[in-house]
């Protein structure tokens, strides 16, 4: 028999996950009777609760907001993902990182000791970009092992699905655990390519136990965030596109801004403009500047002309079809 106490801390978490419940959904999930539900109803509203009852043949209730806040409910999941929350939102660089900071040390106060000990582990840097949506999904006690590998600068051995064969245990020395373009990713030192790698978390399955501590190393960029950065524009030498040209597009500055992206916009007049970008590859930077529908002259440097070139013979080649 389950005491008042569990049972009231039971109830609560079921009020939390949905606006209504059927008291006889509760009594079932709780194997308690209908009265007994009732009862703890009032006494949970006696705390601060405002838990409103529905009409209907059933019956039921309803957690509502209250003018107050009174003690909250958070299973282990829900503190991790608090944590990461508050963590990631003293990164945003919207001007709530005090506050964020200041609720995160207020939430790992009250944490039981084996709650704490575990989130005071959790370590990750955001690496934000334009149009990023939410992380894709990642279990609360992956994201745990992989920081706290970082934290304890552990040697990781893990089975990673990108890996077209099946094989032995990658081995890596974790440095950082950053989320980037809606995903999680591990800056590690791959040991078996003597390498640096991004590997993307949800792609890893980490094994125990783990190996032997190391000495950190430098990243390459002097940190995480542009190390990532650079990796996503396909840079060898730092947070820079590796192709970067300047064009004239006849088109006002106006209606290039908007579209710029990372790019920087110079009005020469009414209908042009200077227009500096960067890509991955001469063909992507020359491929993307058409978007902008409009006659073009390179300015320079003579890759990015030779890039329109080969790009022109291949829309040829495809508009004209097999010969």
């Amino acid at each position: 028999m389950a005491t008042t106490t569990s049972r009231l801390l039971n109830l609560l978490s079921l009020l939390q996950t949905r606006r209504v419940w059927p008291g006889a959904v509760l009594a079932e999930r709780l194997e308690i009777s209908h009265r007994t539900v009732r009862r703890d109803i009032d006494r949970l509203r006696e705390m601060g609760y405002r838990i409103r009852t529905t009409m209907g043949p059933d019956g039921g209730y309803r957690l509502d907001a209250g003018t107050e806040l009174p003690p909250l409910l958070f299973d282990d999941e829900q503190v991790v993902a608090l944590t990461v929350a508050l963590q990631a939102a003293t990164m945003t660089g919207a001007g709530i990182e005090e506050a964020a900071l200041r609720a995160l040390t207020a939430v790992r106060q009250v944490l039981p000791p084996r709650l704490r000990h575990q989130v005071g582990r959790l370590s990750f840097e955001a690496v934000p970009r334009p149009g990023d949506g939410p992380a894709a999904s990642l279990s609360p006690r992956l994201l745990l092992t992989l920081s706290h590998a970082v934290r304890a600068r552990e040697v990781l051995r893990f089975d990673y699905a990108a890996d077209r064969e099946p094989g032995p245990p990658r081995r890596a020395e974790p440095h950082h655990l950053v989320t980037s373009h809606g995903r999680w990713y591990l800056v590690a030192w791959d040991l078996d390519h003597d390498d640096w790698r991004l590997f993307r978390a949800d792609r890893m399955s980490p094994r125990t136990p783990t190996g032997p501590r190391f000495v950190p190393r430098e990243v390459p960029g002097g940190s995480a965030r542009d190390f990532v950065s650079a990796r996503f524009k396909g840079s060898e030498r730092g947070d820079a596109w590796p192709c970067v040209g300047t064009v004239v597009l006849r088109r006002p500055a106006a209606e290039v801004l908007p579209f710029a992206g990372d790019g920087t916009v110079e009005d020469l007049g009414p209908h042009r403009c200077r227009y500096t970008a960067g890509s991955w590859s001469w063909i992507a930077l020359a491929a993307s500047l058409n978007r902008f529908d409009t006659d073009i002259t390179v300015v320079g440097p003579p890759e990015l002309t030779e890039a329109f070139a080969r790009l022109a013979a291949r829309n040829t080649a495809t508009a004209t079809g097999p010969s």
